[in-house]
């Protein structure tokens, strides 16, 4: 998601709609500056999503489709930030969740200087994914005990005769 914010034609639609305090010196996109912004504005998620969404999908399908063509891969992972939000749940054969407590989450997103009332807002809430997934994982405790259960899901998911 992060390269599609470096394209020519998404750097103009930001800018002509947010202006140029959204731009680094280096004329990328400041993603720190633009989210300041676009939560301030009441169409300015609406305005982005409605940007970049169509893009990520076509990323993530060509991905996708790439990889399966190759057939040597046991199992494909995709990360989508908004998985239940957007609807795309049902497009693939599982979903996991990876979660925490509450504090954990806020200390998460406030350490990346963003707001987590205002994030949290506009996502499902934590029971809700957590109930609708396949698998879950309560990711408070340590990096050992993340890769431990990673390695199930691996076990549990991967196509046998790729592995």
């Amino acid at each position: 998601m992060h390269a599609l914010y470096a394209e020519p034609d998404v750097i103009a639609l930001i800018q002509d709609r947010f202006g140029a305090s959204v731009r680094s010196p280096d004329g990328s996109i400041d993603r720190a500056a633009l989210g300041a912004i676009a939560f301030a504005d009441s169409d300015g998620i609406p305005f982005l999503e409605r940007v970049v969404f169509p893009r990520i999908a076509s990323a993530r399908e060509r991905w996708i489709g790439d990889r399966r063509a190759e057939r040597r891969w046991p199992l494909l992972v995709v990360e989508v930030p908004l998985l239940f939000e957007a609807g795309l749940a049902d497009r693939f054969d599982a979903v996991v969740v990876v979660t925490s407590g509450e504090d954990m989450r806020r200390a998460r997103v406030e350490a990346r200087g963003q707001d987590f009332a205002e994030r949290s807002r506009r996502q499902w809430p934590e029971e809700r994914k957590v109930a609708a997934a396949d698998c879950v994982f309560h990711n408070d405790g340590d990096l050992a005990a993340l890769r431990a259960w990673a390695g199930r899901v691996y076990t549990e998911f991967a196509t046998p005769a790729l592995a």
